[in-house]
C-alpha cells in the first residue's frame, strides 16, 4: 500500500510539474508577442521590432529613407527585396550636400526605384538661404517623387533655435513654397512627435505628411493629423543596404500608390487640391 501511495504521489508531482512548465511556456509566448519579436527571433526586416507598429509591416507599399550613413546602396537588390520607394537626404541648411546624394539619385533612377529628395531644415539659417541652396542643388526631375521638408529640432547640435511658433511657421511656409516652385510638386512634410507638438499641431497644410512613430500607430501620437507615409522603424534590415535603415509604409493600396506616382498627391486630397491647379499628372 505504501508503494502504491508513493506512486500516486510521484504521478501527482509529475502532473504538477508539467502544468507549471506549460504555464511558464505560455507566459514566455505572451511576453515574446508583447515585445513583437515572435518565438524565433526578430521579425524579418527589423532588428528590434516593436509590437506597436505591427500594422505597418502588413502594408503593401514599403519604402526606405537613406543618407550617407547607409553608404553605397544597391537599389536593384533593395527593389527585389520589396522596397517600392526611397527618400534620400540631399541638403541641409544653407550649404550642406549629402556626399552620397548625387550617386544615390542616379543609381535609384537606373534601378527603376521611385525616389525623392529631402531637405533637413536648419533653424539657425534663414529660410531664403536654404531655399536658394536647395534650388541650386536638387534636380527638378519630372519623374521624381515630391520633395520632402524634414522638420525636427536639432538636438545635440551647436544651433540653438528660436522656438517661437509664429516665426518658425513663417520659415516653414517660405521653404515649402520655394520647394514647390522649384519642382512643380507639392512638398511632403516629414516630422516627429516633438516638433509636431511644438509647432505644427493644429496648423492646416495642403501638404502630405510623413510621420515618425516607431512604437505606436501615428493616430496615437499625432491625433487627427492625416498621414500619407509612416516611418515605423529605424532598425530596419533590407537587402542592398549596409547596416540598419529607416523603413516606411505608404498609407494605401497599390491603386492609390499609382495615383501618388502619377500626381505626387494623396488620392484622398486630390479633389480639393485640384482647385488650386495642383496634382496634375506628371508622368
Amino acid at each position: 500500500a505504501r508503494h502504491s501511495a508513493d506512486g500516486r504521489t510521484a504521478m501527482i508531482r509529475l502532473a504538477w510539474n508539467a502544468r507549471c512548465f506549460a504555464m511558464v511556456a505560455a507566459l514566455l509566448v505572451l511576453a515574446a508577442c508583447a515585445r513583437g519579436d515572435g518565438l524565433y527571433g526578430p521579425i524579418k526586416g527589423d532588428n528590434r521590432p516593436h509590437a506597436g507598429v505591427d500594422r505597418a509591416r502588413a502594408m503593401p507599399i514599403q519604402g526606405i529613407d537613406v543618407a550617407r550613413y547607409q553608404e553605397s546602396v544597391d537599389f536593384i537588390a533593395a527593389r527585389r527585396d520589396g522596397v517600392r520607394f526611397v527618400f534620400m537626404k540631399a541638403t541641409e541648411g544653407k550649404d550642406y550636400l549629402d556626399p552620397n546624394f548625387t550617386a544615390n539619385w542616379q543609381r535609384a533612377r537606373e534601378a527603376g526605384m521611385p525616389r525623392g529628395a529631402y531637405h533637413f531644415m536648419n533653424w539657425c539659417s534663414s529660410a531664403a538661404d536654404q531655399a536658394a541652396w536647395f534650388t541650386r542643388t536638387v534636380p527638378a526631375d519630372p519623374d521624381a517623387l515630391p520633395p520632402v521638408l524634414d522638420l525636427e529640432w536639432q538636438n545635440g547640435s551647436n544651433c540653438r533655435p528660436n522656438k517661437d511658433r509664429y516665426e518658425t511657421l513663417i520659415k516653414v511656409r517660405t521653404m515649402l513654397e520655394a520647394m514647390e516652385r522649384h519642382t512643380g510638386k507639392l512638398p511632403i512634410i516629414y516630422t516627429d512627435i516633438n516638433f509636431h507638438r511644438d509647432i505644427l499641431q493644429g496648423e492646416g497644410f495642403p501638404n502630405s505628411f510623413w510621420l515618425r512613430s516607431t512604437a505606436a500607430p501615428p493616430e496615437q501620437r499625432y491625433g487627427d493629423r492625416r498621414w500619407t507615409f509612416w516611418q515605423w522603424t529605424q532598425t530596419g534590415v533590407v537587402a542592398g543596404v549596409r547596416g540598419e535603415v529607416d523603413r516606411n509604409a505608404f498609407f494605401g493600396s497599390q491603386d492609390e500608390w499609382q495615383v501618388f506616382l502619377r500626381t505626387g498627391c494623396d488620392s484622398r486630397a486630390i479633389a480639393e487640391l485640384a482647385k488650386s491647379g495642383r496634382c496634375a499628372q506628371t508622368w
